[in-house]
């Protein structure tokens, strides 16, 4: 007789397990992650799958380690980072049977500036979005060609820099993966050591989902207050599993569904972002706590061997240095965002140190040492 698995201490046990590797950014991120993981051991009770995104503007964010960990947890996993469309069309019809979870990393390689030649990757992820929508293509040879559906549902995991296309991201959850700071320490992974724990995990959530399959099939998860059409089509699945394992589970699942949802979802930049920080950390709000924006702006675009006077043909504005600031978050994890600063009798608009230091830490390489003292006997000298 089949023991019967205590479905909330075994999510417990798979939060651990990511705890030890991953640096994720929020609470939030680490319950969405746990049920992404379990919800793909069940993802044939469902109408709809959700992708999981690990998004960062910079690399050195953890993104490919959390692709890794969720790769040992995850049933037949598929790393697609080089598999063409076709092998994907087939792979997910079935091969013996057994539907994969695919996993793209680098999925900027994609979506990037080449993104005309993956069109039919970028169709197989909408596509497979929702069950019982298959992509029609053409197979044969010459004349001989004839009209085949391919099914694409299936659970997909990406991480990469930068942004998702709209259709991709509103079908997502996103989690906007931070550099590590250097006060957030984790466990070194191991291939050889560390994957057998997953895989023994991975075997448990596969035991657990078949022991609720038909309670998780039947399931109309009662939804957070707010949440509605796609993010509710994105979390209805997540919730059935949280339900499904009790516990402290469904709390911290809504709790979690209303913190990603109402989330601002901005779009990650590169190292053009990372130059603003530090420039702004090293040579505009030096000892100062809070500067109006006018002023950052004036010193920006002084600097010397500066792109701040000359970005893309026009000198940086109030519009573009805002747009560059809210793609990086406040320790509070929230956008930063210009505040109202009182100087001389009147409200400017500007930027205050404490909300930029969380990014400094993370995004900035290390400030400058201060310079050594002389060597004794050589003040004086020229």
């Amino acid at each position: 007789m089949t023991n019967t698995i205590d479905g909330a201490a075994l999510l417990d046990e798979v939060e651990a397990f990511h705890r030890r590797f991953n640096v994720f950014p929020h609470e939030a991120a680490y319950v969405a992650v746990v049920l992404w993981d379990a919800h793909a051991h069940l993802v044939d009770c469902f109408e709809s799958t959700p992708r999981i995104a690990f998004l960062s503007p910079e690399p050195g964010s953890g993104k490919s380690r959390a692709l890794e960990i969720v790769e040992t947890l995850v049933p037949n996993p598929m790393a697609a980072v080089d598999a063409s469309a076709a092998a994907l069309f087939r792979a997910v019809s079935g091969v013996d049977g057994q539907r994969p979870t695919i996993l793209f990393d680098e999925i900027d390689t994609i979506f990037g500036p080449k993104a005309g030649e993956n069109e039919q990757l970028r169709g197989f992820i909408n596509a497979g979005h929702r069950r019982n929508r298959p992509m029609f293509r053409c197979v044969g040879d010459g004349a001989n060609q004839t009209v085949q559906a391919f099914h694409s549902y299936a659970a997909v995991a990406v991480a990469g820099l930068g942004y998702l296309p709209d259709t991709i991201r509103d079908r997502s959850v996103n989690i906007r993966m931070r550099r590590r700071a250097r006060n957030e320490k984790i466990e070194p992974y191991r291939t050889r050591i560390h994957e057998k724990e997953g895989f023994a995990l991975r075997d448990r959530l596969a035991e657990w989902a078949a022991q609720v399959t038909e309670r998780v099939m039947g399931a109309w998860p009662e939804m957070p207050e707010g949440v509605t059409d796609r993010p509710a089509d994105v979390w209805e699945p997540l919730l059935a599993v949280a339900d499904a394992a009790g516990g402290h589970w469904p709390s911290r699942a809504r709790e979690a569904c209303v913190a990603l949802v109402t989330a601002s979802k901005v779009n990650d930049k590169g190292s053009l972002g990372v130059r603003l920080l530090t420039d702004l950390r090293d040579h505009v709000m030096v000892g100062i706590d809070r500067l109006p924006t006018i002023a950052i702006l004036d010193r920006l675009t002084a600097l010397d061997d500066a792109p701040w006077a000359d970005l893309y043909g026009k000198p940086l504005d109030n519009r573009r240095l805002s747009k560059m600031l809210a793609e990086y978050m406040t320790e509070d994890n929230e956008p930063i965002t210009s505040r109202n600063i009182k100087a001389a009798g009147s409200v400017l608009k500007g930027y205050y140190a404490a909300d930029l230091h969380d990014a400094w830490a993370r995004y900035c390489p290390p400030p400058p040492e201060s310079p050594l003292p002389p060597l004794p006997g050589t003040e004086n000298m020229g």
